[in-house]
């Protein structure tokens, strides 16, 4: 089940692999995702010293959080992949000129995932193509239902 999607990366890039991750969370930042408190529009992934990372992902914290803890609503998170994966992420970022952004957040057996994309940049020109070829594909459908009455 999805609890949040990153659409503005489909408009920037062509995701070519997606990899799903745990995220290292703390207790406060659990309850405010299920409460729907965050955002991972602006948010990217790195890869530093053989670990990958999420940045920008801002969760509001609820005005219930725990007294003893002070919530940094943007700070670093880590992802929780495999080691092999890991390996073939850093291969492909290093020498293809890949990107990794996180494509959605989600519930997988209670736990909260995050699904990162594989991703090449688009040009300006390949935003207009697929801009395009939606604008086709709705004016189709209207003459398809058109046609059916």
């Amino acid at each position: 089940m999805s609890i949040t999607e990153n659409k503005k990366a489909f408009h920037d890039y062509f995701v070519e692999e997606r990899y799903e991750a745990g995220l290292a969370l703390q207790g406060w930042e659990v309850k405010a995702i299920r409460a729907g408190r965050m955002n991972i529009k602006e948010s990217y992934v790195i890869i530093k010293n053989g670990e990958i990372f999420l940045i920008g992902m801002h969760i509001t914290p609820l005005l219930a959080a725990s007294t003893h803890v002070s919530p940094d609503p943007t700070r670093t998170r880590k992802c929780l992949l495999h080691a092999t994966e890991i390996m073939k992420l850093i291969g492909k970022v290093e020498r293809a000129g890949y990107a990794l952004i996180p494509l959605n957040l989600h519930y997988k057996g209670g736990r909260i995932k995050l699904e990162i994309g594989l991703a090449k940049g688009k040009k300006q020109h390949d935003k207009r193509n697929d801009e395009q070829e939606k604008d086709w594909q709705r004016e189709k459908e209207q003459i398809m239902k058109e046609r059916q009455r």
